[in-house]
């Protein structure tokens, strides 16, 4: 699991004023709540005096109050502002200690929080270094859009969560439905791929001819023609952005590590298209939950069979992403091991071809 990213934790509706909400990012268990104004914020769920979890404390405000024997943190930095057990001539330096305190920002209906690197072992908390880089942000093409967002648990690691988001052989078998396409419509595709910033992008082209939606589309935006862009950047983010003359189509999702062996698909989608076609944003989100369902049945299943550590294979070239991206994991991860600049392990364009 990748570290020094911003990760979406939780959907901001799930993170209310005037209550702690648990959550759990990369093996680390999170606090998270708001301050007075709806900021959000984000700590490590754990007291750093006896380890009691602060989420069974008590939100007064600005600050988190441990249930255990009282301490308080300031919400948003983590610093310590109370030990009600010492006395008046007791001059230990209360403002010296931090309860683990994270990055936090909320966009597109998420909060994102940023994991940093791991320090040094026993370390302890110090006041936190902001990121460098803002959160990401689903790309928007005009003024007004609607957004929508999905989420759903995968029983599986990140890693499989990840290559089964960019596979692009398993739909006719996977995501079978009369108005998407049939197991029949299999044909030959070619893509042109190029590397781009920690990632790689499946070059602009027309949208599949066997997706009745892209069909429809057509002719709803009387366009000339219909592209479509997908990015995978590191650690886990599948950007899609379809346009169609005026009207456009953009999602991020990012498949968010919760545990080794539990990972969360998290998708959240902006659009013009349809805006005035009532029940339009929840039309989507059905059709989206379809997929995102046949997903994790898929995912389920092939748990149970990984539980036996099979021996696994990638071929190309329908496994070259699956592969790229173990690549340029491996490559981040020496580049900051050795301190030296990332190297891409993409040279240039390349084109694949295989059947869906």
């Amino acid at each position: 699991m990748l570290h020094g990213f911003w990760f979406r934790a939780l959907p901001a509706d799930r993170v209310p004023r005037n209550r702690l909400e648990k959550a759990m990012l990369l093996e680390i268990p999170l606090v998270l709540g708001r301050d007075p104004q709806g900021r959000p914020f984000a700590l490590q769920d754990a007291c750093p005096h006896r380890g009691m979890p602060l989420s069974c404390g008590h939100l007064d405000r600005k600050q988190i109050e441990c249930s255990y024997h009282g301490w308080r943190f300031d919400a948003l930095s983590g610093q310590c502002q109370l030990i009600p057990s010492l006395t008046a001539d007791q001059k230990f330096k209360v403002d010296r200690i931090y309860a683990g305190s994270y990055a936090c920002e909320e966009h597109d209906d998420f909060v994102w929080v940023f994991i940093p690197e791991i320090g040094p072992a026993g370390a302890g908390f110090t006041k936190r270094d902001d990121p460098r880089e803002a959160p990401p942000r689903v790309p928007t093409f005009s003024a007004k859009y609607n957004l929508a967002y999905l989420t759903s648990n995968l029983p599986c690691s990140v890693d499989h969560g990840i290559i089964g988001l960019m596979d692009p052989a398993h739909g006719p078998f996977v995501h079978q439905a009369w108005w998407w396409r049939t197991r029949d419509s299999l044909h030959e595709k070619q893509k042109v791929f190029e590397p781009i910033e920690y990632g790689f992008r499946m070059s602009a082209h027309t949208p599949s001819s066997n997706s009745a939606p892209y069909k429809l589309l057509k002719l709803y935006a009387d366009a000339d023609s219909i592209t479509t862009t997908i990015d995978f950047t590191l650690p886990n983010r599948r950007w899609e952005t379809i346009r169609a003359g005026k009207y456009w189509f953009s999602s991020l999702t990012t498949v968010t590590p919760i545990t080794r062996s539990k990972c969360r698909i998290d998708v959240v989608a902006a659009w013009n298209l349809f805006r005035w076609l009532p029940f339009g944003a929840d039309l989507l989100k059905f059709a989206f939950a379809k997929f995102v369902e046949q997903d994790r049945k898929t995912m389920q299943e092939q748990s149970e069979g990984l539980k036996h550590n099979p021996h696994l294979m990638l071929i190309d070239d329908a496994d070259r992403p699956a592969k790229w991206y173990f690549q340029l994991k491996q490559a981040w991860l020496d580049s900051r091991r050795n301190g030296v600049a990332f190297r891409h392990p993409i040279p240039g364009p390349v084109t694949l071809k295989w059947r869906s």
